[in-house]
């Protein structure tokens, strides 16, 4: 637990600096004060005095053995309390982790984990296809503008020890009714510059992934096959052919030029070690031959997207 790790630094910090036993009365004391030096560059950002106010009940609450405060102000930082005034009866707060208000929190929460010694915070958004998927252009615009708001804090030096990454398909960024690029603020600065061309350019806002080939592909069932013999105890029995007749099944699937990803692979893959690891008898290429086998279905098959599109990262 981070909470638990920083308390404990700070207390075995403030023993290094003044000699006292744990067991010293005065060690408490001085802990709580320390705490307050670490957390007062909170109290200067949104919604920091609140924050620093539950760290400090938490610190209390762990010196006291109170499990119950203990797990309720963990219930607050994760944004679980639905009413303001919930949080009050419960922790004598007057503020919630709110829709409105979720990324001033984690801006206060990557400055905390910067003063408790880490580097950062870094937030993986995945799926942005599901902004792409809202029927409403109100909505969709809201969550644009506060994608806008996240990369406009990045550069303006605003949004100190926080990293973001955002994954989704091209379609969901590029399409002009839909998209991300139909925020005119947002394509203007996430589209690609007039210089790139062919090069890749690994510091633009938004890096385009290829597919992964099927040399790659190879490579990553190999290490799976030596994974999964690890895991369960056994020296696999799958041999280099048996990994290229997969390899060779799974490419020749409609629409696998375009459409297959890592993830269909590993599981259509992880299922044919199981059944082999279960049934020792079967021989690979007969199983892979057999129409009992199936392949993991593509979610994006189902769906009218122009061939052209692969997945990136933003």
């Amino acid at each position: 637990m981070i909470l638990d790790r920083w308390i404990n630094q700070i207390q075995q910090q403030v023993v290094t600096e003044t000699g006292l036993a744990l067991t010293d009365g005065r060690l408490n004391t001085l802990v709580e004060q320390k705490i307050g030096q670490v957390i007062q560059a909170l109290n200067e950002m949104v919604h920091g005095f609140d924050f620093a106010r539950l760290l400090t009940l938490y610190y209390r609450s762990y010196r006291q053995g109170d499990e119950a405060t203990k797990a309720k102000v963990i219930q607050w930082f994760r944004g679980e309390f639905h009413t303001k005034t919930e949080a009050r009866q419960e922790l004598g707060v007057n503020i919630i982790i709110s829709d409105e208000d979720w990324y001033e929190y984690l801006k206060i929460f990557a400055l905390f984990l910067k003063q408790a010694g880490y580097a950062g915070l870094l937030v993986c958004i995945d799926e942005l296809v599901n902004i792409y998927k809202i029927p409403h252009a109100i909505t969709r615009q809201y969550n644009y503008e506060k994608i806008l708001t996240m990369y406009n804090d990045t550069l303006q030096g605003k949004a100190h020890y926080l990293g973001i990454i955002m994954g989704g398909t091209p379609q969901c960024m590029e399409d002009p009714r839909r998209g991300v690029y139909s925020y005119e603020a947002l394509r203007s600065r996430l589209a690609e510059g007039h210089f790139a061309g062919e090069h890749k350019d690994l510091l633009a806002p938004v890096i385009r992934l290829q597919p992964l080939t099927s040399d790659e592909m190879l490579v990553l069932v190999e290490k799976l096959a030596e994974i999964h013999g690890v895991l369960y105890g056994y020296a696999p029995k799958v041999t280099q052919e048996d990994l290229v007749a997969f390899i060779r099944i799974e490419f020749q699937r409609i629409g696998a030029d375009s459409h297959i990803t890592p993830r269909e692979v590993i599981r259509d893959f992880i299922e044919v070690l199981d059944i082999l690891y279960q049934h020792p008898e079967l021989k690979v290429e007969a199983l892979l031959q057999s129409d009992s086998f199936q392949y993991a279905q593509n979610a994006v098959e189902g769906e009218e997207t122009a061939p052209e599109f692969a997945e990136f990262t933003v």
